[in-house]
């Protein structure tokens, strides 16, 4: 989706909204991994609105829990991969009933749940895909633009530059981790369990690396933590044979996962560190950067993710129980 579209969008939104007194909720709404990759956009608004409320769903308890300020002057994004998750297509179903905007994500159009969007984004998915036309780019892409146009975002241009240059930034760092990811593969193939931990904008994505690859497409037991959370209780497990990810930002938060990183090198052996730094993200202005980490890391997890599916001989399409029965 391009920037001109995505701002006509925003535009043609708030037009109508502004008519009714404007646009006073933003709920991003979804299940597992299409919910992980609106984290980034959550975080921003969170972080930068002074007016929006912002609401976070998964999307079967947005159905059975639905916020009381659901209505008229809300705007939901909603996403369903293939476009017929059940308990995302009922959620759309219901903000068109409330009089909510909806703007549905799918990556197959004509799909189940583009029936219940008032605007409908088909992104790009696989290993070709452009980093800015994945989902959690055009979420962020949104999110920025939802911003600018209603409170003013000083940085807005600075945003749009790093969009600009974040697919390069994945490329280069794609290729650079890639004999490191071999032997990550090699080294973690037979472990049972692996946690996954990141801060600020990247919570998203350590979250979905343990739900989505590590719990659903590889059956190895795992969890996520905040890196500011991990001294509140988790770090009780550290030890030399407890494998942990460890996603480092660039950006306010970085502190937070310097910390943790300091205690497992102390404590622990088996640590994996994705450095944004290290990455290359640092092209992206300081102002906007800490936005732009969830797309390296997740891309760049990728690569480790197909090394480890391959090592273990356990492809990442295999399922027990999605998408084979009753659930």
């Amino acid at each position: 989706m391009t920037v001109q579209e995505v701002q006509e969008m925003v535009k043609s939104i708030k037009a109508k909204k502004d008519k009714i007194g404007g646009i006073k909720q933003i709920y991003f709404v979804a299940c597992g991994g299409s919910l992980g990759a609106f984290y980034p956009a959550k975080y921003f608004l969170e972080s930068e609105s002074k007016t929006f409320r912002v609401g976070y769903y998964t999307s079967n308890e947005f159905v059975h829990a639905t916020p009381k300020l659901l209505g008229e002057n809300s705007m939901v994004v909603l996403c369903s991969h293939a476009g017929n998750t059940p308990e995302t297509v009922a959620a759309a179903k219901l903000c068109q009933s409330r009089g909510a905007t909806t703007i549905t994500f799918t990556y197959t159009e004509g799909s189940a749940i583009t029936k219940y969007g008032d605007y409908t984004v088909i992104y790009e998915w696989g290993p070709d895909a452009i980093c800015e036309n994945q989902k959690p780019s055009i979420g962020l892409r949104i999110a920025f633009e939802v911003l600018h146009q209603v409170e003013g975002y000083e940085n807005y241009e600075k945003a749009v530059d790093g969009f600009d240059k974040i697919h390069d930034i994945v490329i280069n760092a794609k290729e650079h981790v890639g004999q490191r990811a071999k032997v990550f593969a090699q080294e973690y193939k037979d472990e049972k369990i692996i946690y996954t931990m990141s801060s600020g904008a990247s919570y998203g994505s350590a979250y979905m690396e343990s739900i989505c690859i590590l719990l659903e497409m590889q059956w190895i037991n795992s969890s996520s933590f905040h890196s500011g959370e991990y001294f509140h209780g988790p770090f009780e497990i550290t030890d030399t044979e407890t494998p942990f990810i460890l996603l480092v930002n660039e950006g306010r938060t970085r502190a937070l996962d310097e910390r943790a990183l300091t205690f497992l090198n102390k404590y622990g052996k088996k640590i994996v560190v994705l450095d944004a730094k290290e990455l290359g993200l640092s092209r992206i202005d300081d102002t906007v950067i800490e936005f732009f980490n969830p797309f390296l890391f997740t891309n760049v997890l990728d690569v480790y993710n197909q090394a480890l599916a391959e090592a273990r001989k356990h492809p990442l399409t295999i399922r027990r129980y999605m998408f084979k029965m009753e659930y």
